[in-house]
Order: C-alpha cells, then structure tokens, then sequence
C-alpha cells in the first residue's frame, strides 16, 4: 500500500472500531474534534500533524476546533450538508464491492466515454447513470471519464471548483452512490476514470487555509491561488487524495485537469510522485493528464500513461467548422492533421472532436452539428492513438452543455457572470447574450435529451470501434490541401475525409 493506513490524513476507521483523525495544522495552538457531543483534543505530533485515536462511530458527524474556531476537515470524506456543513466519518470497508473478477484497464484498448454526472441522466445522480452502463459497453466504450465529482459550493457545477476534493459530491449521491456506479461499471465491463483537479480548489479556500499555508502567492492560476506543492504535507493532501479514489473507490484511472497550472519546483514533481504511489495502490491504475499545446512533460518526464491532445482538435475542428477565431487562428489544415494522425507514440495520446472544455467553454455550449459528426467520429476513432467521446455525441445529442454552476456566496456568483461575458468579447462567432451560469436553465438545458438519437449515428459510431480493435497501429497519410481531403490507411483499410464536402468514406 502506498499510504498506511497510520499515516492517512482526514477520518479513518479502525479494525479497533475507533477513528483515527490526522489534520496538518501548523499555525494552530490547539486542534480538537468535536464529534457525538464532546470535544476531544489531538495531539501535535511529526510535521505539524495533529492526530488522535478517537471513539467516534462510522457515520457521525464532525468538525475540527482550531483555536476554538469550528472548520470542516480539509481531507473530509463527506460533507453532506455542503461545504459549509460539517463532515462525516465513511468506513469504506462497508462499501459492498462484487468485482473481485474486475482485471481493469489496458491502454491499448481505451475508448473514453467523458459523462457530466448531473447532465448524464434525468436523475443527475450516480445512480442515475448506471441503467446506460450495458449500452456504452455495447457501443464499444472501455471506460466511462467522471468530470470532477469532490464537492464544490451548491449543488450545480462542472466540479472544477472543488473544494472538499475527498469528499464525492452530495448532490450525486455521496460516497454510497460513487461505489455503487463503480461496481456497476465493472460488472458491465468497463473502467472509471475519474478527473481530478490539484492545480487550485474553488471558493471557500480560507476553509482551508486556515489550518495552514496551502497555498503560494509566488505563482498565480487562472482559477485562484497556486497550491504550494513545495511543503510536504500539502504534496500529501494531493497524492493521498488519488490513493483513496484508487484504493476506497476502485476506481481504474485518472485525468489529472490542467497541469500545466500544477507548479512544483522540487527535485521530483509533485505528479510524477503521484502517479509512482498510485500505482503502488492499484497496479494498473492508469494516469492521463490535461495539459497546454506542446507541453509532452507528463508522459516524456512524469511517467503518466496519456496525455490530451487539443493539437489533434483544433486542426479537425477548423476543418469541420471553418472557425478560426482565437487560439483556432494557426490550425485548419490538412496537412496539420495528418502531422496530428501519424504523431507519437500514439496510444499516449487522447484525441476527440469534442470534450466538456471544447464544447461547453463555447459561450453558448453548442455541439458540432449532426451533419459533421460522421467525418468527426470517422476522424477520431480511425486515428491510431486513444480516442475519447462526450456524452451524446455518439447519437448526435442536439441539447448544449452550458457552463453552469450553483455558486453560494453573491460576490463570487456575480464576478462569474462577468467573467463569462469578458471571455467571449474577442470571438466574433460568438456575438450575443451568454447565458447566465448561475441559472438553473442553464444546467437543465445542458441536460442529455436522448428523444431525438440518430440510430444511424449511433451505429456509426458501434462499426468504427469494433473495426478500429483489428487494425495495426501504422498509419499512412496522404492529404490534398486544395481539395481539403485527408486519406489514412491502417491495414488493409482505408479512411477518405473529405471535409469541402463533410463526407467520409471507409474503404476495405
């Protein structure tokens, strides 16, 4: 195991029947909890940790008391109530698990089917998801990709504002339903990767740095303070925390969210060390990061499995679309995406057409119309690296995925609104009103609306992956740039794209 079970930081049950709390807390004087009606005090021990071994039952209720002050517990398992509510003691061992049989996921056949939990289902829950787990099998998908599930302020959100990053999100279904849809899965034959984010945590970060100096004002994110991975307890609060989802939750992989904002000046990166101790915890737990145009460190420095890869999206979007606007501005030829077809190593190299960041950071959520989602999905399955599909584009969901969220405090709901209504002044294609993120239309508009699926599409989709499992890794690549065709072949198959046109052919 990578972490004993002594060492864990948060709430963590005993064989004993006990809890034992660990919680980094150097700026206090005295730490205690408050459990079952009684304040019990830790003790200050190795590395300004406060540890105690406490009677306090799996299910209770929790907070810590710095100084006197009440505040959640920054590595909080549960926080039922929200991010201001306090936590609750989980026993993962009382999660009932029926995938012994389970062998996880291989690279080589990786098919990444990314699903927003609340937008997936009518239900909006964990729960909610597992009655389509059979028909992404069918399809031909290996794993399902969680957008961030930790709990963030409300109930509505894409989940890259987490603030409790061990705690799954109430609204979901909590602890209970996460394993639950994990079990699920495997019994249906697929994996769970679940994206997380360690480059900042969302409002409410004083919860947090009030026990200690989480953060650095050396360096700066786009999305809030930079954590500061140089103080080995807060290295901890982020390995530790990719440990529990693959040991607690079973879960078989990660997306690691824009690590290109994760600084770490130390000998060894904080995500290399990362993905050596989550495999130490689950031998095949794959590691697969999000990360800038031409940035290769996580998988030629860190040791990661796979990478994004928005070179590959942006030339086919360009071509499919015509849009240039932007960070679109260099890419849309043919040529480019041939150069993106034959880059390597290719099964280290996630590509897509269209993703929650390529669709849902649109100032609309507009997905790629139907009439280009054959060339598309012909595009992205035929390439020989690791393919990824969003919710619904198999069956050319027409609904939008908006950006939404559920922001608690008014300040940080309003500086939301504007800052969506700024990021879109320089894209001409994208003139208009944005809609409100704070709106909850704007996440029931984002919701999947399966009335209305293209069989047709949805076979597609089924034909391409089932052939894609028999073809080499080699690929041949020919393009004409002024007829704005592109053809590969794998084999003994050939792929025609002829985006003037947006059509595809497929010939054997």
């Amino acid at each position: 195991m990578s972490v004993r079970t002594d060492s864990r930081l948060g709430a963590v049950r005993l064989p004993s029947g006990h809890t034992r709390f660990r919680v980094w807390a150097p700026n206090a004087e005295s730490v205690a909890v408050r459990a079952v009606g009684a304040d019990a005090p830790l003790v200050r021990g190795e590395g300004d940790v406060w540890e105690g071994e406490l009677s306090v039952p799996q299910g209770a209720d929790y907070l810590y008391l710095l100084d006197g002050r009440e505040w959640p517990d920054p590595c909080s398992r549960f926080q039922p109530e929200g991010v201001r509510g306090p936590s609750r003691v989980v026993d993962p061992a009382a999660f009932r698990w029926s995938d012994s049989e389970w062998n996880g996921l291989a690279l080589d056949d990786l098919v990444i089917y990314e699903l927003h939990v609340g937008a997936f289902s009518d239900e909006g829950t964990f729960d909610g998801a597992i009655p389509y787990l059979e028909e992404l099998r069918e399809l031909g998908v290996t794993a399902i990709e969680l957008m961030p599930v930790a709990t963030f302020p409300g109930n509505r959100g894409w989940g890259y504002d987490g603030l409790y990053a061990y705690a799954p999100h109430p609204a979901y279904g909590g602890p209970d339903g996460l394993a639950r849809l994990v079990d699920a899965a495997h019994a249906a034959g697929l994996g769970v990767i679940l994206d997380v984010v360690y480059n900042h945590v969302g409002p409410g970060s004083e919860a947090l740095a009030a026990f200690g100096p989480y953060f650095t004002d050396r360096r700066e994110t786009f999305w809030g303070e930079a954590i500061d991975y140089s103080r080995p307890a807060v290295r901890e609060w982020a390995i530790q925390n990719a440990c529990m989802w693959a040991g607690d939750y079973h879960v078989d992989g990660f997306r690691l969210d824009a690590v290109q904002a994760i600084f770490d000046d130390s000998p060894r990166h904080v995500l290399a060390e990362l993905a050596e101790r989550v495999r130490e915890e689950s031998l095949r737990a794959l590691v697969i990061s999000e990360t800038e145009v031409d940035d290769y460190r996580p998988i030629e420095e860190w040791g990661h499995d796979a990478q994004w890869s928005d070179r590959f999206h942006h030339e086919l979007h360009v071509l499919l679309t015509g849009e240039q606007d932007g960070y679109y501005e260099r890419f849309g030829s043919t040529a480019g995406l041939a150069r993106e077809f034959e880059r390597l190593p290719s099964e280290r190299l996630v590509v897509y057409a269209q993703n929650h960041d390529q669709v849902g950071n649109r100032a609309r959520g507009d997905r790629l119309p139907r009439e280009l989602l054959r060339v598309a999905a012909a595009c992205v399955l035929f390439a020989p690296h690791t393919p990824l599909l969003f919710m619904g584009e198999e069956y050319g969901e027409e609904r939008p995925f908006q950006f939404f969220t559920d922001h608690i405090d008014p300040a940080i709901a309003e500086a939301t609104r504007e800052g969506r209504k700024r990021e879109f002044e320089r894209f001409s294609a994208f003139a208009g009103e944005v809609p409100d993120p704070q709106a909850r239309e704007t996440f029931e508009r984002s919701k999947l609306d399966r009335s209305r699926a293209d069989d047709g599409l949805r076979a597609f989709h089924r034909e391409l992956l089932a052939l894609r499992r028999g073809l080499p890794r080699e690929v041949e690549v020919e393009v004409d740039e002024q007829a704005r065709t592109l053809r590969a072949r794998r084999g003994e198959v050939e792929l025609v794209a002829d985006f003037a046109n947006a059509t595809v052919e497929l010939r054997r």
